[in-house]
């Protein structure tokens, strides 16, 4: 393991554990989750969250406008920490391997499942067994609502992806119709 990656590793147990004593892991991970999927989909919020020119005050601010009013004070203390600490480019895989660790504590794996719109609870429960059936492993689903997949389903479970989205039908249609 380099020196990055168990940086990175360190930073993920230290947030679990922090999460866990506070009797929150369940919602600081799941907020944080969102968090990761935000800043990789941002250009400007990435920007401004990396740009050690920006005060380490201002950045942490940002941070407190985004998660204030939506997300719990454990989750935003442990971002503005990670930024406080000159990490912010490793925040997505910091709270990656939080994620996965949070799983693995329940005796799960993580889904990540993109849909075009939000789902319900009873469509989050069957699938997640529905995953779990194909995979073998019990699957803690984490949802992104994403406008790209235009409709149906993407998930992942490890290097498992599964496609069922009407982008990738419309991709292989055009795919036949060229041929």
């Amino acid at each position: 393991m380099s020196a990055g990656d168990q940086r990175i590793d360190g930073y993920a147990n230290a947030l679990f554990e922090v999460a866990r004593v506070e009797g929150s892991l369940s919602e600081v991970e799941d907020e944080l989750f969102r968090f990761a999927r935000t800043l990789e989909s941002s250009d400007e919020l990435r920007s401004v969250l990396t740009d050690e020119a920006v005060p380490v005050a201002r950045r942490q601010g940002v941070v407190d406008d985004l998660l204030g009013a939506t997300a719990s004070p454990v989750t935003a203390n442990l971002v503005q920490f990670v930024i406080g600490a000159g990490r912010a480019r490793q925040l997505p895989q910091i709270i990656g391997q939080l994620v996965e660790r949070a799983a693995a504590a329940k005796d799960s794996v993580v889904g990540e499942v993109r849909s075009a719109v939000p789902l319900t609870d009873d469509q989050r429960s069957r699938l997640a067994e529905a995953l779990g059936k194909a995979t073998g492993k019990r699957v803690e689903l984490k949802v992104v609502v994403d406008p790209n997949v235009l409709g149906g389903l993407v998930a992942q479970v490890g290097d498992t992806v599964i496609d069922g989205s009407v982008r990738a039908r419309l991709d292989q249609l055009k795919e036949q119709i060229g041929h």
